[in-house]
């Protein structure tokens, strides 16, 4: 490592050498990684491979190729790898094509089964870390299916006993990516990959709803006062208030539901236009067979081809329908912490379960951090909705080539949902618990419930009792009786 450190002092340009004397923090770390990339290097054996633009280099072991080198080098975006649904959707499109091409007699057996072979050892989960693709890269989705073909093109290739990048015997192109496009396998794999993280969200929905119905039937015997504009008003159960919260969350989740019905619907055969060209006769209705066979999901083709490629609208709906999810769980997470706000100086209606201390300065404090972290989530959905709005309206012609953006999106909500759902309804709503003197004491003390008594003392004489009650402190019950209003007995009758 030392040789490494002074060679690479020696050739390294002025500005990194400042670096040093400044103290940079940030640019010292970058230039020790530059230095651990230097020291591999050294030791680095490569491979040349040719492409349409020329020859690459590419390291000896790599099972990529020639498309993915160039575009590893340009598409630094995220920092983020591929999502695991993506390459996995993608591989079983790729062994769904290469038998459907060998059972229509398009390739043949040999490198057919090469090719199922190598498909089925990556998803058995070998050679992932060779997808290096950034999630928001070339228009379309090129450089990861790319990226696709040529791992599976070097697996296959291995498996039929040749050197790696040998093309002339197994090529990416002409036969991995045969009878396919990326517009066509692009479009389906976002359709299997976000359709993979929503079989995820829903079971943790459904959670959810069975835990919030449960506290609603646990809360329906404590009475609470209702609030509009923030205000007092009418008293409400506490448990009809969680019921509620409950249906808007289930109506969520059953768009979400319907939603994903159109994305089964998948444009694979299309190839580039959605006219099918370069496909044999019968490929698109087996290689849809074999996919749904092999994702088990209920894919389908889509009746019309072009508009499967014009068009995005499967995924503006889904990611409309996590929108509008975002929405509900968001009020209901800014009812929870209002409702628990406190102890002392808020409304304290709810105790909430301490998951970690709540201040690193302040002991024994308890925030609701749980309800903050789902609000965070919420308005970062609301965010890729919008992102995914922008990217499907900008579609020109036959294609739309903003869906990689428009899946990082929509896999970024769906990864959230899923995985922080379960930890929401199990860490805070189930363990959420009702301050029943609270409750009580502020639906006593609340002039607002004067209103129920209105339709017997007009609305006149109700609303100077509600001021009289602000002025005095005096409750609206020891009002109405101290004045003779009405009985003691009365009042009971109508405030229940």
């Amino acid at each position: 490592m030392f040789i490494s450190i002074l060679t690479y002092w020696v050739f390294a340009p002025k500005q990194v050498k400042l670096t040093i004397f400044t103290g940079d923090i940030f640019a010292i770390f970058q230039m020790r990684m530059n230095i651990r990339n230097f020291d591999c290097m050294m030791h680095v054996e490569y491979r040349t491979e040719r492409d349409s633009l020329g020859e690459v280099k590419i390291p000896a072991d790599a099972y990529y190729g020639a498309f993915t080198s160039r575009a590893i080098n340009q598409y630094h975006v995220t920092g983020l790898k591929p999502h695991i649904n993506l390459i996995m959707a993608f591989v079983m499109i790729k062994r769904s094509a290469a038998v459907a091409n060998m059972k229509t007699r398009s390739i043949d057996a040999k490198r057919g089964n090469a090719i199922v072979k190598a498909c089925d050892k990556i998803l058995a989960g070998k050679f992932l870390e060779q997808f290096l693709i950034e999630p928001i890269n070339s228009g379309a989705g090129t450089a990861f299916n790319m990226n696709t073909n040529e791992v599976i093109s070097n697996v296959a290739l291995e498996i039929l006993g040749e050197k790696k990048g040998n093309d002339k015997v197994l090529h990416p192109n002409d036969h991995v990516n045969m009878s396919q496009s990326s517009n066509d396998t692009f479009p389906t794999a976002m359709h299997m990959a976000i359709l993979f993280n929503v079989k995820q969200v829903i079971p943790a929905l459904d959670d959810l709803i069975k835990i919030i119905t449960k506290k609603a039937r646990e809360f329906s015997g404590y009475q609470k006062i209702g609030r509009t504009h923030l205000m007092d008003a009418l008293p409400v159960t506490l448990g009809g208030e969680f019921a509620a919260y409950g249906t808007a969350i289930a109506k969520a989740r059953d768009e979400i539901f319907a939603a994903k019905k159109e994305l089964e619907h998948i444009a694979l055969g299309g190839t580039a236009v959605g006219t099918g060209a370069n496909t044999p006769k019968g490929y698109r209705t087996i290689a849809i067979s074999e996919l749904a066979k092999i994702s088990m999901l209920h894919l389908k083709p889509q009746s019309d081809m072009q508009y499967g490629l014009q068009s995005r609208f499967a995924v503006a709906n889904i990611s409309s329908t996590l929108r509008n999810l975002a929405l509900e769980m968001g009020r209901f997470s800014n009812d929870l912490r209002l409702m628990a706000s406190g102890p002392v100086a808020g409304l304290s209606e709810l105790g909430i379960p301490a998951v970690h201390a709540g201040s690193s300065i302040m002991p024994g404090k308890v925030n609701p951090s749980l309800a903050e972290c789902m609000n965070m989530i919420c308005f970062d959905i609301i965010g890729n909705d919008t992102t995914v709005a922008l990217a499907v309206q900008s579609g020109q012609f036959e294609l739309n080539v903003m869906l990689p953006v428009m899946l990082k999106a929509v896999l970024e909500s769906t990864d959230m949902l899923k995985n922080f759902v379960p930890i929401f309804s199990r860490n805070l709503v189930a363990g959420l618990s009702a301050n029943k003197q609270k409750l009580k004491h502020y639906i006593e003390n609340s002039p607002v419930i004067v209103t129920l008594l209105a339709p017997k003392l007009g609305y006149l004489v109700s609303a100077d009792l509600y001021k009289e009650s602000l002025k005095t402190g005096k409750t609206i019950r020891q009002l109405v009786v101290s004045k003779r209003l009405m009985s003691e007995k009365e009042v009971d009758t109508l405030l229940g």
